[in-house]
């Protein structure tokens, strides 16, 4: 089998984080305000702050990764279908023998319904996402010539796949540079705030356009990154944020 694609520890992944707002001081002209002024200049003002905080998620970790563990992108497809509700890692404890045994639609199909069930009866919903795992194995075998799609709208027609498992599919798998909103990303994107929103879809079409583009293929990792480790929904951990001062959320703990 292929070598298994293995996220970073969690713990590595958040640490230079804080260490990075010490390495990498605010930029000229930054340096915190934490909310753009209203009236004139306040869209220059705003723009060059979105600029800061992915220039500090950059400089804190250039390359960030998913923490699910695939081999190729149907691997990564199937792992990202049964993350839902779930961890990631739960999923990657479960998909360990699975991948193992079924890397490819048409050893998924022979795995069957009933064997795929067994194997990943410890993730949450796992009736029905093994019902997906096979329907989506088969229509990748009957209309794709076995291969995953690149584009969404083909991906969104597969069975148990939407919008934000395309747009993780076609980031990581096949380099887009997609955001795909997670509840992580959406409560970041809402409190810091940088693209505020009601729902995921609209939160996303506001980052696609905040965000400069050089920092676009790695902002959603960056994000979720952030959203779990620090920026955490029951108790922000401010003291450590890299980007506190350019923070307006009104709860901030610094």
């Amino acid at each position: 089998m292929a070598k298994r694609t293995t996220a970073n520890n969690p713990t590595a992944e958040t640490q230079p984080l804080t260490a990075a707002a010490k390495a990498n001081p605010p930029a000229d002209g930054v340096a915190a305000r934490a909310a753009p002024r209203k009236g004139a200049g306040a869209k220059k003002q705003d723009a060059a702050r979105i600029e800061e905080i992915f220039r500090r998620f950059a400089a804190a970790l250039p390359v960030p990764k998913g923490e699910l563990e695939y081999v190729n992108p149907f691997t990564l497809l199937v792992a990202v279908v049964l993350s839902a509700q779930a961890t990631d890692s739960g999923v990657n404890k479960a998909t360990k023998a699975l991948f193992a045994i079924a890397d490819a639609p048409q050893k998924m199909l022979a795995l069957g319904e009933d064997k795929l069930r067994e194997l990943i009866k410890t993730i949450g919903l796992y009736r029905t996402k093994a019902k997906h795992g096979i329907a989506l194995s088969r229509r990748l075998v009957e209309d794709f010539g076995g291969e995953v799609p690149r584009d969404r709208e083909a991906l969104e027609s597969l069975p148990g796949v939407g919008r934000k498992t395309a747009n993780v599919v076609m980031n990581i798998a096949f380099g887009a540079p997609t955001i795909a909103v997670d509840t992580h990303i959406f409560r970041v994107s809402n409190r810091i705030p940088l693209a505020p929103g009601k729902t995921p879809l609209e939160v996303e079409r506001g980052l696609e356009a905040i965000i400069p583009p050089s920092y676009k293929l790695h902002a959603h990792h960056w994000l979720i990154l952030h959203g779990r480790y620090v920026c955490k929904a029951r108790r922000p951990e401010c003291e450590r944020c890299l980007i506190a001062d350019l923070c307006a959320y009104p709860g901030k703990r610094v």
